[in-house]
């Protein structure tokens, strides 16, 4: 069957409208409810690289993110966390690099994908 080139011009805007969809999506669209979960403040660069977290890392967790490196929450159970920042309100996110190397609690929607757990900071508090 001979296809128009109407046909795939409609083929090809619809495929990069998709491909645009899923680039612009929040990771926490889907997110579940809030959650709350305590463990330790990861820089995640050094902990998924070599295993580095507590208070001998506490200099170097607090420098690199504040140099942007992704943060993390590392439970009690060894799960780990991906942290990140709501669009409309990143004091509390910020609030929690501060916490490096420290135990906190931290509410807010998670999501999962692809195997990685993700929790949105909506409050942090030290315990």
């Amino acid at each position: 069957m001979k296809r128009s080139p109407v046909f795939a011009l409609i083929l090809i805007a619809g495929l990069a409208a998709g491909s645009l969809l899923c680039f612009t999506t929040p990771v926490y669209a889907a997110a579940e409810k809030a959650l709350t979960v305590k463990g330790e403040i990861v820089d995640l660069a050094c902990y998924l690289d070599h295993g580095a977290k507590g208070e001998k890392h506490k200099a170097c967790a607090l420098t690199c993110l504040k140099n942007g490196e992704p943060m993390g929450l590392l439970t009690s159970e060894g799960t780990v966390y991906l942290l990140l920042a709501p669009h409309d309100d990143q004091k509390a996110f910020e609030e929690a690099k501060g916490y490096a190397a420290q135990q906190v609690e931290v509410t807010g929607p998670t999501a999962e994908r692809a195997g990685i757990k993700a929790l949105v900071v909506q409050t942090v508090h030290k315990v």
